[in-house]
């Protein structure tokens, strides 16, 4: 394919998302290939009434299923390589085609190996990649953004062939755009408390050169720049002294409450860390105002 006609596709990301029954794991976290292709026709039909009849469209599927977290990261690498490898797929490439990544000898290619220290969470998605020429997707994007959320629901074979190739009891199969997916998780991260670092995830997707700072005592203090993502660290009388304890804070109390700081500095650390979102720690001594070294 030419430079020209690359630049003239438009790729639209998605995800077929399973909920699972409370208690619920899957017992396989992928399937083979002959299962993912059969399951990427059913998507297919699922998805066709979105697309015009007809219409030079692919759709690329992973016949996998991966935690939220691994489809939000700056780049969108799933979807990528989902369409890169696509791109360079044997097959016709004028019309409509259907391409499925399942396992080949219980292995799927590298870059799009579910992380198994990432199960357990009663949301699991398969990402797909609708792709077709600009003027044909503006529209059909636009569409799926605007109608996906409330009228998508997968159809009753598709979620019955999910449920079975992943030994999962599946209460809900329906598909989502990225964009319903990132409003989605900001919820939940406000509802587990989250909600100061949501904001700066969110930017490392869509604006990753833009400044976002946490500076909201008694949270961590960090600061997003050029994509890069810095946390201040203090002992105990750093912290104390550049204002982030609690307000009202007692003597006795200030140990207790500087654990739980550090405690949720790890816990920023491991989210970020979850989103491909590296964290540059900078050292904070008493006596130096930690945002002014966050600046530097």
């Amino acid at each position: 394919m030419g430079e020209t006609m690359k630049a003239d596709i438009e790729h639209c990301f998605g995800a077929l998302a399973l909920e699972l029954a409370p208690n619920t794991l899957a017992s396989n976290l992928a399937m083979d290939q002959a299962h993912a292709a059969e399951l990427a026709v059913l998507v297919a039909a699922d998805l066709s009434r979105f697309v015009p009849a007809h219409a030079p469209v692919q759709l690329v599927l992973l016949g996998a299923h991966v935690d939220p977290v691994e489809l939000l990261r700056p780049g969108w690498p799933l979807h990528s390589t989902l369409a890169e490898l696509a791109a360079r797929a044997p097959g016709e490439r004028d019309g409509a085609r259907v391409v499925a990544f399942g396992c080949h000898e219980r292995k799927l290619p590298g870059p799009l190996t579910p992380d198994a220290d990432l199960v357990g969470g009663p949301l699991r998605l398969l990402p797909w990649v609708l792709s077709g020429p600009r003027a044909l997707m503006t529209p059909v994007a636009e569409q799926l953004e605007a109608d996906l959320l409330e009228t998508g629901m997968a159809g009753a074979a598709t979620a019955l062939m999910a449920q079975q190739r992943f030994g999962a009891k599946v209460e809900h199969a329906r598909y989502l755009t990225l964009h319903d997916l990132v409003a989605m998780m900001a919820l939940q991260y406000e509802h587990a408390g989250l909600a100061e670092l949501w904001p700066l995830i969110e930017a490392s997707l869509f604006e990753p050169d833009a400044e976002r700072v946490i500076d909201a005592p008694p949270e961590p203090l960090l600061r997003m720049a050029g994509a890069r993502v810095r946390m201040a660290m203090l002992d105990i009388d750093a912290w104390a002294d550049a204002g982030l304890a609690p307000e009202h804070t007692t003597p006795e109390h200030l140990a207790g409450n500087y654990d739980a700081f550090c405690m949720r500095q790890r816990q920023f650390e491991a989210l970020l860390g979850a989103h491909r979102i590296a964290v540059e720690p900078i050292p904070c001594r008493i006596g130096t105002d930690p945002r002014d070294l966050l600046r530097m």
